[in-house]
């Protein structure tokens, strides 16, 4: 699948640290060691609606880290799904009408558009679960054959005996996971479930729904599989990190991680980063909520990309905030401020901001930190003055390459 536009890179001097991140598994801050390639891995979207601001916080997070990364000369090799085949697109599409291939289409072009706005660096492999029903299919053969799955009604279940280390993950006893399950996308009521927390690996074809051939029989896949399946098959087991929104920790982030360790004998990734979720109103942004901001919109309002960008890197990645309408005027004046100060031709030397945006974001992406050190820089400039030609050009670079925030 087509990924989007990525933005030019300035190089900047020198290079960054090593990335500390906080990973979920272990609660706890721990230093990334990749190799010369990074291996990371990101849950998209399922395309039944554009993206909102909770979706692009998400991504801006992992940006974030892909730039440390190269910062510190790294290649990253970013791997991203597009659910482009599940039970809400088909519910969306059958309430409006529409054809589902062509309603996930047009919002995939919608969220690449944004994403290409906002200077999200693309991923090297960007892929849809229809492109890749093939493997899919392979990995829920592969578990059957463990002995740790079973049919039900000619669907196939992965067993949550099987899975001894489910919810270590998130840190969940069995009552909290129950909850969730049914909550978040889970069938734990079905009749003939040898538990409530076994979850589905492969739907069997029903009368009027899109399936394909597979060592199942024809049908389509269960959800969590679809991540598994594509992660192993683009970055191999136990990769650097893995991740995405806070409400996928449970279910979809354990039960993949139990299907990997079933088929390989190891976990899926070294670390889990998980990213807080944006509300409105008191309320979580969601789609089944409907109190959603979507970036596009804010695009097509005249809201410059850079702002939108500068109001959520002002919000630390693991923190959930509200959206309000203060977050534009407040990250519009910050965006003037820069430019007005980069404007001047000089000021104080920029070598220490870019020293300290560094080790802000090496530090568990301590985003507001990094903004703060290029406020200080500019109201210097501002109200002190500088000698510094060079000065302008390297703040720039450094917002540029490390935030993602064009200033030209």
């Amino acid at each position: 699948m087509r990924s989007w536009s990525a933005p030019d890179i300035v190089p900047l001097p020198g290079n960054g640290g090593p990335l500390r991140l906080h990973d979920t598994a272990s609660d706890r801050v721990v230093t990334t060691e990749p190799g010369p390639r990074a291996g990371m891995y990101a849950c998209g979207i399922t395309p039944y609606d554009a993206a909102h601001l909770g979706h692009a916080f998400t991504y801006l997070a992992f940006d974030l880290v892909n730039r440390v990364w190269r910062d510190a000369g790294h290649d990253v090799d970013y791997v991203q799904n597009t659910t482009d085949i599940d039970d809400p697109l088909l519910e969306r599409a059958n309430a409006t009408g529409e054809d589902w291939r062509d309603l996930a289409h047009r919002e995939i072009d919608v969220f690449r558009a944004d994403m290409a706005a906002l200077r999200v660096l693309p991923p090297s492999s960007y892929v849809g679960v229809v492109e890749s029903v093939g493997l899919i299919g392979e990995l829920a053969a592969r578990l059957r054959d463990t002995g740790s799955t079973y049919d039900l009604d000619g669907d196939l279940y992965f067993s949550a005996a099987d899975a001894p280390r489910l919810g270590e993950i998130g840190h969940m006893d069995r009552a909290e996971m129950l909850e969730l399950f049914g909550e978040r996308g889970g069938d734990p009521e079905r009749p003939g479930k040898k538990d409530p927390l076994d979850w589905l690996l492969w739907r069997a074809e029903r009368p009027g729904e899109p399936a394909w051939d597979s060592p199942l029989g024809r049908g389509r896949p269960g959800w969590h599989i679809e991540c598994s399946a594509i992660a192993l098959d683009r970055l191999g087991p136990a990769f650097d990190l893995n991740g995405g929104g806070s409400d996928l920790i449970f279910p979809h982030h354990e039960m993949g991680a139990a299907e990997t360790r079933c088929a390989t004998g190891g976990p899926n990734a070294h670390a889990h980063l998980h990213v807080g979720m944006v509300g409105l109103h008191g309320e979580k942004m969601s789609k089944s909520q409907g109190n959603l901001v979507f970036v596009s919109k804010l695009r097509q309002e005249g809201v410059d990309p850079a702002v939108i960008r500068l109001a959520m890197l002002e919000h630390h990645y693991r923190t959930s905030w509200d959206w309000t309408e203060d977050e534009v005027p407040r990250a519009a004046a910050r965006a003037d401020r820069w430019r007005s100060a980069l404007a001047l031709g000089t000021g104080p030397e920029a070598e220490p901001v870019l020293a300290a945006v560094r080790a802000a974001l090496a530090q568990d992406l301590d985003s507001p930190a990094a903004l703060r050190a290029v406020d200080a820089w500019a109201e210097a400039a501002l109200t002190q003055g500088g000698t510094d030609g060079g000065a302008p050009g390297l703040v720039r670079a450094t917002v540029d390459t490390l935030l993602g925030v064009d200033l030209s």
